[in-house]
């Protein structure tokens, strides 16, 4: 996507949509989540690259079909120039989460941004390489601990990174809800001064709506499916369109409500300002309005 599109800033929080695998590698299936994504309310869409013989190391390709057989997951790199482009018509951002370099190189003149996956926080290279490109990265922590965390972060600083958020994340596909421990996201807050946000795996609703209102998530991922024929959807974490509408709109409504925190008049209030008792007599309207008052 290039430098002079044109992206609705998003209300926080800012929903992704991860596709992850679900698009079959087909076009027309990607050009579908675009649309999807845009209609549900959500801000950005997000795939991943990578290739499996740069994902796994030789010793497990050689030994597991099931990890070989991943290959059909690929998302061509034909397809990044024309996702951006429906990104930016459907005037939501386009991110990848890259699990190699060329991934990063290949796909850096499409982004808006990057996204390091839990399994990839702790290789440095990777977040350099994303740093380097000048783009905003969101890095998930499932599975890390604080220490692990803050390496992370120091890594993406000390190359030059300046546009840093951090999710809370639970690496198991899909989450059980007593494993949450969305209170993390406070901690991380406090503990890195940075915006964090919940990688959701959970198809709870109530574990999103609890993340935005109780402990401020500035960020949601979930994981999207169109029609419950995606390759993860079996695994239980994928939302359906339908499920994750009405989550967006109720978080999105209630962020509006929000205000600035500052406590004056509202628009609605002005007119009924004047007509407040007045301070000398107790009674309705101030006496300027009775002055001119003509029924």
């Amino acid at each position: 996507m290039t430098a002079e599109s044109s992206i609705d800033l998003p209300a926080l929080p800012m929903f992704v949509a991860e596709v992850s695998s679900n698009h079959a590698r087909d076009l027309e299936r990607c050009s579908e989540f675009i649309r999807t994504t845009a209609d549900i309310g959500a801000h950005a869409v997000k795939f991943q690259l990578f290739r499996v013989d740069a994902l796994f190391a030789p010793e497990i390709l050689a030994a597991s079909a099931p990890h070989r057989a991943r290959e059909a997951w690929e998302l061509p790199v034909a397809f990044l120039s024309p996702i951006a482009d429906m990104c930016r018509e459907a005037r939501i951002e386009f991110i990848i989460t890259p699990f190699d370099l060329a991934a990063v190189e290949q796909s850096a003149p499409y982004v808006d941004r990057f996204k390091i996956s839990s399994y990839e926080l702790l290789w440095p290279d990777l977040i350099k390489a994303c740093a380097a490109t000048g783009k905003p990265l969101i890095i998930s922590t499932g599975m890390a601990d604080e220490a692990e965390i803050a390496n992370a972060v120091e890594v993406y600083k000390s190359a030059g990174g300046a546009d840093l958020t951090l999710l809370h994340c639970v690496s198991s596909y899909p989450m059980p809800a007593a494993d949450a421990n969305l209170s993390a996201i406070s901690t991380l807050s406090t503990a890195f001064g940075l915006p964090v946000g919940w990688s959701d795996h959970s198809r709870d609703p109530a574990i999103i709506t609890r993340a935005v209102h109780r402990f401020g998530a500035t960020t949601i991922e979930f994981h999207l499916d169109l029609d419950g024929e995606g390759a993860e959807f079996p695994s239980g974490h994928c939302w359906l369109p339908e499920e994750i509408r009405p989550v967006i709109a109720a978080c999105l409504v209630d962020a509006e409500a929000d205000g600035d925190g500052r406590k004056v008049a509202m628009p609605s209030e002005l007119p009924d300002r004047d007509w407040r008792a007045d301070p000398e007599d107790g009674l309705r309207p101030l006496k300027s309005v009775r002055k001119t008052y003509h029924g």
